[in-house]
């Protein structure tokens, strides 16, 4: 085997890995672009070839330079990105050309190789939750919880409608939504509107995804974003009005997302990552997930003053955080403020 390195937003080798082998939308090449739009990433791929030049696995990766020091992640802003395998055997040689880069790698994978890969130590774990699709409506509405069906049914009373969304400006109101969650329920950052915009031209005008909103009374009042890859819907993106979160509109949308899901073909619905924190969350997605696991971050380092360096950044950056979501701050600086920052999340 050879490996190679390809830029997987147009280098045809990886559309055909990525389209041969399972993989998520994470290892798209429309999600590469995404990224790479919005946060100027330069993202690449690890490729090996067979013995008839055919690529038989992968990993996408960006090799990143900022005041956190030098890296490579497997992919920013992603639930999970992990390798593309034929078998086994095929992660040594792609470990090897991630870690002959000499700096700090970090993965994020639901199972599977690395996790198995002593090298790489565990620093984090999150849940995560999927629903099998193919069992049909009436099943699905069967196995919802009580109280979930008894919230769809609210909204449907309170005259809650679900419908796609038909254009950027719908889109932006579903950003300001976004904003408000992050900022106001999560004391954190929120992406940049950029960052959605790119999703709608990659996935959305491409018809590999959609935005469902919820709408009362000619008011938008949730939302959420969804992505399209082989045959697996994402929940990626969920945000709402908190003042009319008492109408139900989040049970509703999840409903219409499944229903929405069986009509696209697609045969399971990925809900995922959740923080171990959130136990809110939790609880919610488990309503109506079938399956439950861990997303598993690894990292590895062969330089412990780089990741004492970066921790001491981190720290930083949190205060940075919590002074640009505090609810004193106007809402418009909060916004700048994750416009500007966002990147060296990643």
């Amino acid at each position: 085997m050879r490996a190679i390195c390809v830029d997987p937003r147009t280098d045809p080798r990886w559309q055909r890995l990525v389209d041969r082998r399972p993989s998520s939308a994470f290892q798209s090449p429309a999600w590469t672009r995404v990224l790479a739009e919005t946060y100027e990433l330069d993202v690449r791929a690890i490729v090996l070839l067979d013995e008839c030049g055919q690529p038989r696995a992968g990993i996408p990766f960006c090799r990143i330079s900022d005041v956190f020091g030098e890296r490579i992640v497997s992919l920013p802003f992603s639930d999970y990105c992990g390798p593309v395998l034929g078998d086994a055997d095929d992660w040594a040689g792609l470990a090897a050309g991630l870690l002959a880069e000499r700096c700090l790698v970090s993965i994020r994978c639901r199972h599977g190789l690395p996790v198995a890969d002593e090298r790489f130590a565990l620093v984090k774990q999150a849940r995560w939750h999927g629903a099998d699709l193919r069992p049909d409506l009436g099943s699905l509405w069967n196995g919802l919880h009580d109280s979930s069906r008894r919230a769809v049914q609210k909204a449907q009373r309170h005259g809650v409608v679900v419908r796609i969304a038909r254009g950027t400006d719908e889109l932006r109101a579903f950003h300001a939504m976004h904003l408000q969650v992050r900022k106001y329920k999560y004391r954190l950052l929120a992406q940049p509107y950029a960052f959605f915009e790119s999703i709608w031209r990659h996935f959305v005008e491409e018809r590999r995804g959609a935005l469902l909103l919820a709408i009362h009374e000619d008011r938008i009042i949730s939302g959420v974003m969804l992505l399209e890859w082989q045959d697996v819907l994402y929940y990626k993106f969920n945000a709402s009005l908190a003042a009319t979160l008492d109408c139900r509109p989040n049970d509703l949308l999840m409903w219409e997302t499944i229903k929405y899901g069986r009509e696209r073909g697609c045969a399971r619905l990925d809900l995922g990552l959740s923080d171990w924190d959130q136990e809110g969350l939790i609880r919610y997605k488990r309503k109506f997930a079938s399956e439950e696991g861990v997303i598993s971050s690894l990292q590895y380092s062969p330089d412990s003053e780089q990741l004492r360096r970066q921790g001491e950044m981190r720290s930083m950056f949190g205060r940075l955080t919590d002074a640009f979501t505090d609810a004193s701050v106007p809402d418009e600086v909060s916004r700048t403020a994750g416009e500007l920052l966002y990147r060296f999340l990643a």
